[in-house]
C-alpha cells in the first residue's frame, strides 16, 4: 500500500522531553512492506525520524489544516509515487481536514460524515441520545435570539462551547443572560453550541473500539479538577486510574452503549462522562482519537497497551491485536500549568521525584530556562508527574503536590 501520513506533532531526541515518544512511525509503520510518504508542516517535520531512504516522499507545508495546502500535497505525493491507498491523520486537529481530503481525492477511509460522529458535538450528542443515553440539555447556536430562548429554558449556569472544538479550548461557563449575551456578540454563532451545566465528577475511558465497535481494551479515570479549569483558570489538571468496583463496572457498560451506538470502529476512543451526586452517569463527549496529556505513556505503562500502535496496525494492517490483561493496576498523571506573566525565566521550581513514591516520571522546568507563553497539555509546564500505585495513594499524592509545589519566576523584557 501507499500511506501518506499528515503530521503536525513534533518528537523531542533530547533532554527530559516525553511528548509524542510513543507515536513512532518509522516503528509503527512497516516502511519496507509499504511505500511510506509524509506531509508535515515545520513542527510536524520534526517528528519524522525515518531513514529518508525508507521514505517514499515528503511534502512541507505551511499549515496541515489549510484544506487546499494539504489537497494539494497529496496530489503531489500521489503523482510523484503513485495513488494513495491510506491518508492517515492521528491529531484530533487534522481528523476532519484529513476526511475532507479524502472525500476530495478519492482516498479510502472515513469521511467528513463519518469524522462527525467524534468532532461535532451536536452531532455525537444526537446519536447518541438516539442510543438512549443520557446527555446534557443542547441546541445549537443558530441565532442569537434561539440560543437566550434555550437558555431561559435550560436555565443557567450554561457552557457554550464550539461544535467542533478540541480540548476545552474556546469554552466557557456562562452564569446569567447578561454575560451570555456579550459571548454570542463575539462568537461565531454557526460554530458554537450551548448545553446544560451538569453537577458531578467527570471521568475519562481511554480504549480501542475493533471492527465491530467492541472493546477489547479500556480505563477508566477519574479526573482531578476539569480541562475547562486548565485551559481557562490555569488550574492542575490531574486523573487517577480506577481500580475495581462497581462504579467501574458501569462505566464499562455505559462506554460500549457510547462507542456502539456512535457505530466506532478500529479505532482508539476517549470518552468523557459525569458522574452526579446521585451516580446517574451523563455523557459529556467522546473523540475517536488517543487521549491527550500523559494518557497514552500511562497507559502502556501501566498496560503494556500502545494505543498508537493498535491505531496504526488497525489502519495500516487491517488489524490490531490487544496484549492479554492481567492483574487490576491503577496510576495517574498531573499537569500544573505554566505561571502567569510569561515569558519569564525559571528561578527555583520544586522537584517532588524524591518525596513521593508513586512518582515515575516527572518534568520540571530547570532554573534558568525561559517559560514562553502558549502551548496546551503537550507543553513543558510549571510541572508534569506520571504516577504508579494504588489508587488511593496516588490520588493523595497528586492533591499534596498540588498544595506543595512551588516554582518561581521573574519576567523577562522583549
Amino acid at each position: 500500500m501507499h500511506i501518506v501520513v499528515v503530521n503536525r506533532w513534533p518528537r523531542f531526541t533530547e533532554g527530559p522531553r516525553w511528548d509524542f515518544s510513543m507515536g513512532r512511525f518509522e516503528e509503527l509503520i512497516d516502511h519496507e512492506r509499504h511505500r511510506v510518504s509524509y506531509v508535515v508542516d515545520a513542527v510536524g517535520a520534526t517528528g519524522i525520524l525515518a531513514d529518508p531512504k525508507r521514505i517514499a516522499s515528503t511534502v512541507q507545508i505551511e499549515d496541515v489544516n489549510d484544506f487546499e495546502a494539504l489537497r494539494d500535497a497529496v496530489r503531489r505525493v500521489a503523482a510523484e509515487v503513485g495513488p494513495v491507498d491510506r491518508l492517515i491523520a492521528v491529531s484530533e486537529f487534522t481528523l476532519g481536514i484529513a476526511a475532507e481530503v479524502r472525500a476530495a481525492l478519492g482516498i479510502p477511509g472515513p469521511r467528513p460524515e463519518d469524522v462527525a460522529v467524534y468532532r461535532n458535538k451536536l452531532r455525537m450528542k444526537e446519536l447518541v441520545a438516539e442510543a438512549g443515553i443520557r446527555v446534557p440539555r443542547f441546541d445549537a447556536c443558530e441565532s442569537a435570539g434561539s440560543a437566550l430562548e434555550f437558555a431561559r429554558a435550560a436555565g443557567f449556569p450554561l457552557i457554550l462551547k464550539p461544535v467542533s472544538g478540541a480540548a476545552s479550548m474556546g469554552v466557557h461557563r456562562v452564569d446569567d443572560e447578561a454575560a451570555l449575551t456579550a459571548l454570542l456578540s463575539e462568537v461565531d454563532l454557526g460554530d458554537y453550541e450551548l448545553e446544560e451545566f451538569v453537577e458531578g465528577a467527570i471521568y475519562h475511558v481511554d480504549g480501542f473500539a475493533d471492527e465491530d465497535a467492541g472493546i477489547p481494551f479500556m480505563a477508566v479515570s477519574r479526573y482531578i479538577n476539569d480541562c475547562l479549569a486548565f485551559e481557562a483558570g490555569g488550574q492542575p489538571l490531574g486523573s487517577v486510574v480506577v481500580q475495581d468496583c462497581p462504579l467501574r463496572t458501569r462505566v464499562h457498560e455505559f462506554a460500549r452503549r457510547c462507542v456502539s451506538g456512535l457505530g466506532m470502529t478500529s479505532m482508539p476512543f476517549h470518552l468523557e462522562l459525569f458522574v452526579t451526586p446521585d451516580g446517574d452517569l451523563v455523557f459529556l463527549e467522546i473523540a475517536g482519537r488517543i487521549g491527550g496529556a500523559e494518557v497514552p505513556y500511562l497507559t502502556d505503562k501501566l498496560f503494556g497497551v500502545n494505543l498508537f500502535e493498535l491505531w496504526l496496525d488497525a489502519l495500516c494492517e487491517g488489524r490490531a491485536t490487544v496484549p492479554p490483561q492481567t492483574g487490576d493496576p491503577s496510576g495517574g498523571w498531573l499537569i500544573i500549568p505554566k505561571p502567569a506573566g510569561l515569558p519569564a525565566e525559571v528561578v527555583s521550581v520544586t522537584s517532588m521525584r524524591d518525596r513521593f513514591a508513586t512518582i515515575w516520571r516527572e518534568l520540571v522546568p530547570a532554573p534558568g530556562e525561559v517559560m514562553e507563553p502558549g502551548g496546551s497539555y503537550d507543553a513543558v509546564h510549571s510541572g508534569r508527574f506520571i504516577f504508579i500505585g494504588d489508587e488511593a495513594a496516588v490520588e493523595e499524592d497528586i492533591r499534596k503536590i498540588i498544595a506543595g509545589f512551588h516554582i518561581e519566576t521573574v519576567p523577562v523584557s522583549r
